[in-house]
């Protein structure tokens, strides 16, 4: 006979005795069940004792927690959280070094426990280990185990990061600031100086005044990709709470609130961080992981913001500087000077300029500055054909002069394309959108030039005439020729091309003929029959491949998937596993100390939600975890990654999922789990996929055609190879 549902069979353990095996009842107080394990062994003052989950998180049990023990769970008695944080408080102070060091090391590991690091802040435990950073007194392991304490205490969200002295800002910024310091010591520093900046706009103030970019490149330039990572996400933070206006970067960051922002660029060329992150971190032999590729990709978002002030500014036609630069644009192309104010009648020199605006490709003829009034783009499009004329001058002439003695209406318009191929850029690199948390998607090819966005526009201006020309496009073409060149931007940068040559060497073989091939080849396998016997036919095995679907979304289910648990402070390196049991009842899932290589076995995951229970799937903003975080809530990747399943009445189980891919799988799977149906774009186009393969595979049957139930063999090797092959 089972058990009642209320109960639970575990065994507890208790140093120097044999473990109890027993039955707990769910509905007993807590305080209830350890009296009667204390008085089992004989032990006084219960309420002195607590339990804990016997494995490598040793996590107590709590009245919040307790349902999260399941049948076979093994247990600890252990001293109650209370205690143990008045003996840490009290041992962390020694005077003797060796049992200071043994203290720190188990206040780090019990740290990582919300209840005990709650009753060790009660005792204004951080007080203290402020203290003893701002005395300097601990040097290598012990301080390294005190920081590492204070960041697990700091990472549960209980104390506020805005109740920090100066002297401990300064404190943890001379230890970044020391060329030579302990690998442990300096990768904490480093985080808490993150979390400060992240946490708390007060302190990124603080922080800008302690830490200088010449003193941070040197973690740039070693070999520890983990120290280089926390480096960069360090200036990260620091860009990401700039005031708005005025992010820049100069010798001391405390600059970024004086400086203009279009300064920014070149004060990092300045300080040469591009080419330092290029050869040491993406040309380093050692392989790039996901928490650097990460913190590569929220620079290259952030650098690119930087593009977004430009972007949104409208160009005012009475600015005489801003007229200044059409003026030079038509000087470069036409190889004039501006004609003195007295050389001809105003009729002619207004006739002259819009002959030259027109050659220019401008929309408006008579005032171009008009042009520039959209945003976006706004002034960035004009930046960016300013560049191109001075920086690359025979091409520019080139073609503002190849497309302006045309007439047979084939011209391509320099001006416009220039402004729609801005925009254009724009949206592809999401300017001015905040980074994701969980893309991984930098280029290295933007790393490669001090004006990389620049150069990429150029880059693609020469490809757009290119283009026009293979088109043979008139000007009622401009939206058709547009949305080519698009699709080759978009395929070349799907190739990750390691720089700005290799890049334009891949667009090169994106011809527009090219792209007429692998439109038509999709085309193909994705040819729909429309006549009715066919859509009959379509209709009738629809279910069947409908079953298929379902079917393949839960043996991904039972596989598993691994999943990044996310915070306010974002790098954590803190993963948990889910998967779904073969009988498809139970959910297994249970905290990871790393990421896995493979799948993760059912009897390692802790604990365990069964199938019957879970009410609902929640996706998006409506997830509790999105409702919580306050950062993430802006961020609409990471809310097209969030779901949630709601079981019980009120518990949920929060995820967040690695691509839009595990999402779509796991939503799936979890609906057809519920008997309900599975919506995701995924399943439709498996759905088109599959059917278009067993509609052809039918056809070819019905036309007698002989499928072989196996692939053929592969052709042996060549014996001789000494032959040549006549190419005539």
């Amino acid at each position: 006979m089972p058990p009642p549902a209320d109960t639970v069979k575990v065994a507890i353990e208790w140093p120097g005795a044999f473990p109890k095996l027993m039955e707990i009842d769910q509905k007993k107080p807590l305080s209830a069940i350890i009296k009667e394990v204390c008085e089992g062994w004989s032990l006084g003052n219960h309420e002195n004792f607590a339990l804990q989950i016997a494995d490598a998180t040793n996590f107590y049990i709590t009245e919040k927690n307790r349902n999260d023990i399941k049948n076979g769970s093994i247990l600890r008695l252990t001293t109650s959280p209370y205690q143990t944080a008045i003996q840490l408080h009290e041992r962390i102070q020694s005077s003797s070094m060796d049992a200071k060091l043994e203290s720190l090391k188990d206040l780090a590991n019990a740290s990582r426990d919300i209840t005990f690091a709650q009753e060790f802040i009660n005792l204004d435990g951080i007080s203290l280990l402020t203290l003893m950073v701002e005395s300097g007194t601990d040097f290598g392991d012990l301080l390294s185990f005190t920081l590492t304490a204070f960041v697990e205490l700091m990472d549960h969200g209980i104390v506020s990061w805005d109740t920090f002295s100066v002297a401990f800002i300064k404190k943890i910024a001379s230890y970044v600031n020391k060329s030579a310091m302990d690998t442990a010591v300096l990768q904490r520093s480093l985080a808490i100086l993150e979390s400060m900046v992240l946490n708390s706009q007060d302190l990124y103030h603080k922080v800008a005044q302690e830490i200088t970019i010449g003193q941070l490149i040197p973690h740039l330039q070693g070999t520890d990709q983990d120290i280089q990572t926390y480096t960069i996400a360090v200036i990260n933070a620091l860009f990401l709470k700039a005031p708005e206006e005025k992010r820049q970067v100069d010798e001391h960051i405390v600059d970024i609130l004086n400086c203009p922002l279009t300064e920014m660029a070149h004060i990092l060329a300045q300080k040469q961080l591009r080419s330092i992150i290029l050869s040491n971190v993406i040309r380093s032999s050692t392989p790039i992981n996901d928490e650097m590729a990460h913190q590569l990709y929220v620079l290259q978002v952030l650098t690119f913001n930087l593009l977004e002030d430009r972007m949104m500014t409208k160009m005012d036609p009475q600015d005489q500087a801003q007229r200044d630069i059409i003026f030079e644009l038509r000087r470069i192309a036409f190889d004039v000077e501006c004609e003195p104010n007295n050389s001809g009648s105003i009729e002619k020199r207004k006739s002259m300029y819009t002959r030259d605006y027109k050659k220019l490709g401008f929309i408006n003829h008579v005032n171009p500055a008009v042009d520039f009034t959209q945003i976006p783009p706004g002034m960035l499009a004009l930046d960016n054909m300013l560049y191109f004329a001075r920086h690359h001058q025979d091409a520019y002439i080139r073609i503002v002069l190849e497309n302006s003695s045309r007439e047979d209406k084939h011209e391509c318009p320099f001006g416009r394309s220039s402004i729609e191929l801005t925009k254009m850029l724009c949206e592809i690199l999401k300017v001015g959108e905040l980074p994701s948390e969980n893309c991984h998607d930098f280029h290295p090819m933007f790393f490669t030039h001090d004006r990389s966005f620049e150069e990429f526009f150029c880059i693609c201006i020469q490809l757009l005439n290119k283009t026009w020309k293979e088109m043979r496009a008139t000007s009622e073409d401009f939206n058709k020729v547009m949305q080519v060149v698009r699709e080759q931007i978009m395929r070349a940068l799907t190739l990750k091309p390691n720089s700005l040559d290799q890049f334009k060497s891949r667009l090169q073989n994106l011809s527009y003929t090219e792209i007429l091939k692998i439109r038509q080849s999709e085309r193909m396998n994705q040819e729909d029959f429309q006549s009715r016997p066919i859509l009959e036919l379509r209709e009738k095995i629809q279910p069947e491949i409908m079953e298929l679907i379902k079917q393949q979304r839960l043996n991904r289910l039972c596989d598993g998937t691994c999943f990044r648990k996310i915070s306010s402070r974002r790098r954590q390196d803190k993963f948990w596993y889910c998967r779904l049991s073969p009988n498809h009842k139970v959910l297994h899932y249970g905290d990871l100390e790393e990421s896995p290589q493979g799948e993760v076995p059912h009897d390692s995951l802790q604990d365990k939600l069964p199938v019957a229970d879970i009410k609902a799937v929640i996706t998006g903003k409506d997830c509790p975890h999105m409702k919580e975080k306050g950062a993430l809530k802006q961020n609409k990747e990471v809310l097209e990654l969030a779901f949630s399943v709601l079981y019980e009445s009120d518990e949920y189980l929060n995820f967040i999922a690695p691509d839009k891919h595990e999402y779509c799988v796991w939503t799936d799977g979890l609906n057809a789990l519920l008997g309900k149906e599975m919506t995701s774009d995924y399943t439709k186009s498996d759905m088109d996929t599959l059917l278009s393969m067993e509609m052809k595979l039918r056809l070819l049957d019905l036309e007698n055609i002989q499928i072989p139930e196996a692939p053929p063999p592969i052709p042996k090797e060549p014996s001789n190879y000494d032959f040549v092959y006549d190419c005539n």
